[in-house]
């Protein structure tokens, strides 16, 4: 009988209070005052991170695979919260604070958390209005796809180096071999891979590469595998191509190809290329990147 999977987001108990530690020691860095719940969803509790004024427009926060909200969020939150209701997830089977159950591993539904969280969150915060979304890389697909299944409750997204296709084999191309021997030094040359030449906005920050060395190095990003994403459809492009903005980094290795951006050319996308940034644009270029989320999630109804 085949042994089921460990629901266990970290290898070890004693890598996951790294981790753990170290989370909320970038958490701190924001300089903003959060508040810190679980929402309950049928394949586990889902952390997500508050900051901002309630009376504010709700702003929903998707990070990237093998990362979490408090690295990911690092640059960005203390502007975000000058205009936003700021809700960063981690997302359920990442390396974050989310917490999945044994139903994760056997019938876990990217569209169902989603619909779940979005559903309670608008419960638990007493939300009325719209959502907007915002994610970079895998949180830039979670953006889009809940603006696709769900386009009663999201006004506008925000996709930050992430289009419409992507590309297995980049991927690849671009964790490996570093990834799979997650030294500290490989740790700094996946992080230079991430970005444009010579930026140190992630190999510039210690705590931010402790905790990127502890993820890579803990994590077991195995249960990732249960989110099954999908190639959007003609149709659904048709949906979300009025509520979109792309933003990829001109150095980023995954986004930046010349078949992804035919593909946002021929669906007639929204998308600007951001100078100076490679695929990790939100730590590269934060302010040409609040700039920008601002201006278009400003523009509601036009």
């Amino acid at each position: 009988m085949e042994k089921a999977m460990s629901t266990a987001p970290f290898k070890s108990s004693a890598g996951r209070t790294l981790v753990y530690d170290s989370y909320d020691q970038l958490v701190r860095q924001w300089q903003v005052e959060q508040q810190s719940l679980f929402i309950d969803t049928s394949c586990g509790r889902t952390h997500v991170i508050v900051s901002g004024d309630r009376g504010n427009p709700p702003l929903v926060l998707f990070h990237g695979v093998g990362d979490n909200s408090a690295l990911m969020w690092i640059y960005n939150m203390k502007e975000l919260t000058r205009h936003f209701l700021v809700i960063a997830v981690d997302t359920l089977g990442g390396p974050g604070k989310s917490e999945p159950n044994a139903r994760y591993t056997r019938q876990f539904s990217q569209s169902e958390w989603l619909e779940q969280l979005l559903s309670q969150l608008r419960i638990e915060l007493g939300l009325t209005g719209l959502y907007n979304i915002a994610g970079v890389s895998n949180g830039a697909y979670l953006a889009c796809r809940s603006a696709v299944l769900f386009p009663d409750k999201v006004e506008r997204v925000v996709c930050m180096a992430g289009g419409l296709t992507w590309s297995m084999l980049r991927m690849m191309r671009t964790f490996l071999p570093e990834a799979l021997f997650p030294s500290e030094k490989n740790t700094a040359r996946l992080l230079a891979k991430l970005c444009a030449p010579d930026t140190q906005a992630l190999t510039g920050n210690p705590e931010l590469m402790a905790h990127w060395h502890c993820l890579l190095k803990y994590f077991d990003n195995r249960l990732m595998m249960a989110h099954k994403n999908t190639k959007l459809t003609a149709d659904e492009i048709r949906v979300l191509q009025p509520k979109a903005l792309f933003l990829i980094g001109r150095h980023d290795r995954l986004s930046n190809y010349p078949q992804a951006i035919r593909v946002l050319d021929n669906s007639d996308a929204n998308y600007r290329i951001i100078d100076d940034a490679g695929h990790a644009i939100n730590h590269e270029q934060p302010e040409r990147v609040h700039e920008e989320i601002i201006h278009f999630l400003a523009k509601k109804g036009s």
